[in-house]
């Protein structure tokens, strides 16, 4: 393990981690259930139930809300619709859990938009924190940063080096503003006092090519993509931005053991009801959730992509997300990150 950069600024050294998360709710134990909610729990669902997903059909965080609907609707006997309600970076299906009744049959399965756009989007109609129950962590997956081929460097030192010769710093590519690979990207900046500028893309698919033809020498990608580029010696891979490393590159090093211990930017998948959502309904939805992620088949589907099922409990999710949504307000904030 490479030893800290001398420049490295530790702007998240207090915010806790997912791990510390695990450990801390483990402790708690669990109150005693009302009689009006265990009966709630009891005869839930009574007609179908509808999973938004405020992104298009075909995506990551739609394919594990059909896997989830799926499975909960072979358990629980009635239908459960994944109902696709893309837009504005996501707020519009958002916003219609966060004004649902929260009787548990209107649900939302969304990815790491959730706890960064507060952040870097002042106008959203709704409150993050205050508006959702968390229930369940779906899934995480990585990112990587890859530099194309003409780029000098094997390794982040050589990376931050090479940035920091340049006369107007180095660029990086990511697939819009405000999204997760661009805030790795940031918080990289950030806490290595490196000179990184960001070039925004309306899309994965531009940003890529434009790597692959030289055009920009850096990228943040999540995993799932960049893993074949990798392996076929198109471009190479820096770092991966997880606080493990990746099985899809498991010789690829994190950011974290490169010299910026506390690096940690993962896109994440979560699963949501409206606030107030009874805490017997909150249970059963995360313990179906947990296990339709969990099972032999989904954990295989999921390691071919780099991707990780989640198993924390509401109270651990709830915590996850209220910390990352802390961490990415400072990150905005100090990069002067914001969407009109």
């Amino acid at each position: 393990m490479e030893t800290a950069l001398p420049n490295h600024r530790p702007i998240l050294a207090h915010r806790p981690t997912l791990d510390a998360i695990v450990a801390a709710t483990l402790s708690v134990g669990a109150a005693l259930l009302p009689a009006t909610g265990a009966q709630a729990q009891e005869h839930w669902p009574q007609k179908p139930v509808t999973i938004v997903v405020p992104f298009p059909a075909g995506g990551m965080t739609d394919l594990l809300a059909r896997r989830i609907a799926r499975d909960m609707q072979a358990e629980c006997k009635q239908p459960f619709v994944v109902d696709n309600r893309a837009g504005a970076s996501g707020q519009i299906g958002t916003e219609i859990v966060a004004r649902a009744n929260p009787d548990g049959y209107t649900l939302l399965v969304s990815a790491t938009h959730q706890v960064i756009n507060p952040a870097v989007r002042p106008k959203l109609p709704y409150n993050a924190s205050k508006d959702f129950t968390p229930i369940a962590l779906l899934a995480t997956t990585p990112n990587v940063l890859v530099v194309n081929n003409n780029v000098p460097v094997s390794n982040l030192q050589e990376f931050l080096a090479y940035a920091s010769k340049q006369k107007d710093g180095l660029s990086f590519g990511s697939s819009s503003i405000g999204g997760a690979t661009h805030m790795s990207g940031e918080l990289l900046r950030l806490m290595t006092n490196t000179p990184l500028t960001h070039i925004p893309y309306k899309g994965a698919a531009p940003a890529l090519s434009d790597l692959l033809g030289g055009q920009i020498p850096a990228l943040f990608h999540d995993v799932m993509t960049m893993a074949p580029y990798v392996k076929d010696g198109k471009v190479k891979a820096i770092g991966v931005t997880s606080a493990k490393r990746s099985e899809a590159l498991p010789n690829v090093p994190t950011i974290a053991e490169q010299g910026v211990p506390g690096y940690e930017a993962t896109t994440w998948i979560g699963f949501y009801g409206p606030a107030n959502l009874p805490k017997p309904l909150v249970e059963r939805l995360n313990r179906d959730a947990v296990k339709s992620m969990n099972t032999a088949q989904s954990k295989a589907n999921l390691a071919q992509s780099g991707t990780t099922p989640g198993t924390l409990n509401p109270e651990q999710f709830g915590a996850f997300v209220q910390a990352e949504l802390v961490k990415w307000k400072r990150v905005a904030t100090e990069a002067k990150v914001k969407v009109d």
